[in-house]
């Protein structure tokens, strides 16, 4: 075998050689280049692979403009994970992962990105590249590239026999490792294809291992291990479209565990189990299921003591808090779908770092139903308002000062009346910091931080609300629901979201 040989700086390094295909291959952090002064040199599509710690976020801010198409990036936090693999303010976002979402609603993709976990691979265009291509060519420009059916890289898990993990390893003079497969072997078995390049070992990535550092981190496997490999076909694919080859788009390929989805009706007695915020073994915060009762809904679903709920209704639950979560499912009524993640298959999605919903069997039945973003309707959420015993702010002029929550946020959503103009509160988060505070739908926003925010210019102060540092100091007027003016919601724009 070849030695390895040193690898460049990885700010530098923008292709590797493929000696099986004789072309220039992108690596995984691929982030190409670009003259900030020149704004056509961001025509094509680019792909960002952003990273996130648990319990925070990618780095950047999510806006659907009033009376516009697409989904604009808002804001890139300095320093951040969007900011280190070149997203930029404007951006118009094509797909998240493998999904496509041009003409897919703002909740859908605010849906995908959270439901991604730890990281996700986002296609962008700029902006004025989008305006462009729909000015030419209507509703139905497409500049989002994609992989076809089946054209994914794999995510296999092998476990040893008695000819060990059956694979041995080759590699090119930069660094880059394939598999070279033994007939029958374990590997074979697991779903490797022939030829296939490795791109991590256990959610770890080999882009940068010398040979030995490779070896070593085989052996510390153990008995089992889990390979991110791409095929000749797929890395050749990829290679076209210059898109990463990502572990977001990866194909489940013999994996020990997957995540399980749960359909409850609601019986005589209730759904039969308790939810719990609490930290796992490793320290992880979590919410878990508990006191699964015998014979009753959960149970019969298959729910299991110890679950880690994953996500209600298709949509993810990381970073809420309890009230949120459980508020969520309350606003399901009597027939809710649940995800869930045993023991096994927590850890399993934490070690790959990948989220157990990108691995879900398909199934319609975890979509969660129009106008999802809002958590529950005005009248139920009044209701828990009331039965928590919050704080309610009188009629009239009033002030409250709101700090984000454990997700960032401050659970209340905008919007800008264009018939005004003037900002209204559209939704309030049951159990989030506005909640808490007393906020309500349809509260007229009338400063913020001591600075107006009425009249003309009410876009560019909704942008200076989302930037605004804690706390939130907010002066309403309470009582404009029952007179905002019938169909004002076409004229609304939600406040960015913080992905």
């Amino acid at each position: 075998m070849k030695a390895a040989a040193d690898l460049q700086d990885p700010a530098t390094l923008k292709f590797q050689f493929n000696p099986k295909l004789g072309i220039d291959n992108p690596v995984l952090s691929l982030a190409e280049d670009h003259d900030p002064s020149d704004p056509w040199s961001l025509e094509r599509p680019r792909f960002c692979l952003l990273s996130r710690e648990e319990g925070g976020s990618f780095g950047f801010h999510l806006q659907q403009e009033p009376d516009k198409s697409g989904h604009v990036v808002r804001r890139v936090d300095p320093g951040s994970s969007a900011q280190h693999q070149g997203l930029r303010e404007g951006d118009q976002i094509l797909a998240v992962n493998d999904n496509v979402v041009e003409h897919e609603e703002y909740a859908k993709v605010v849906r995908y990105i959270r439901a991604s976990g730890p990281r996700v691979l986002l296609t962008v265009v700029a902006r004025h590249v989008y305006d462009v291509a729909r000015a030419l060519h209507g509703d139905d420009a497409h500049l989002c590239p994609a992989l076809g059916p089946g054209i994914r890289p794999r995510l296999c898990h092998i476990v040893k026999d008695e000819g060990g993990f059956g694979f041995s390893v080759t590699h090119g003079h930069r660094g880059s490792f394939w598999l070279v497969l033994c007939a029958g072997g374990a590997a074979e078995r697991a779903g490797v294809p022939p030829g296939a390049r490795l791109l991590e070992v256990n959610g770890v990535s080999v882009e940068r291992f010398t040979y030995n550092q490779l070896g070593k981190k085989l052996w510390q496997s153990g008995e089992q291990v889990t390979l991110l490999v791409a095929g000749p076909e797929v890395e050749e694919k990829c290679c076209q479209l210059r898109m990463p080859l990502a572990a977001p788009l990866a194909e489940g390929w013999a994996l020990p565990a997957r995540p399980r989805c749960l359909h409850l009706e609601k019986g005589p007695q209730g759904f039969g189990f308790l939810l719990r915020e609490e930290r796992d073994f490793n320290g992880h915060l979590g919410h878990f299921l508990w006191e699964v009762d015998p014979g009753l809904p959960a149970e019969k679903a298959g729910m299991r003591a110890g679950d880690r709920l994953v996500a209600v209704a298709g949509e993810s639950v990381e970073g809420l808090c309890h009230e949120e979560t459980v508020s969520r499912i309350r606003a399901q009524g009597t027939c809710v779908s649940l995800v869930v993640v045993d023991r096994e298959a927590d850890s399993f999605f934490r070690m790959v770092r990948l989220s157990p919903l990108l691995f879900l069997e398909s199934t319609g039945a975890i979509t969660s139903p129009p106008n999802a973003h809002v958590a529950v309707p005005i009248e139920s959420l009044k209701a828990q308002l009331e039965d928590a015993a919050e704080p309610r702010l009188p009629l009239g002029s009033c002030q409250c000062s709101l700090y984000p929550g454990p997700g960032g946020g401050y659970g209340f959503r905008l919007c800008l009346v264009a018939s005004g103009p003037f900002l209204i509160i559209s939704q309030v988060t049951p159990g989030g910091s506005a909640a808490r505070a007393g906020l309500q739908r349809g509260d007229l926003v009338l400063e913020v931080n001591g600075e107006s925010v009425g009249g003309d210019g009410a876009q560019e102060r909704l942008q200076q609300l989302a930037e605004a540092k804690p706390p939130l100091c907010l002066k309403l007027w309470r009582g404009l629901e029952a007179w905002v003016p019938p169909g004002s919601a076409e004229d609304c724009a939600p406040s960015s979201d913080q992905l």
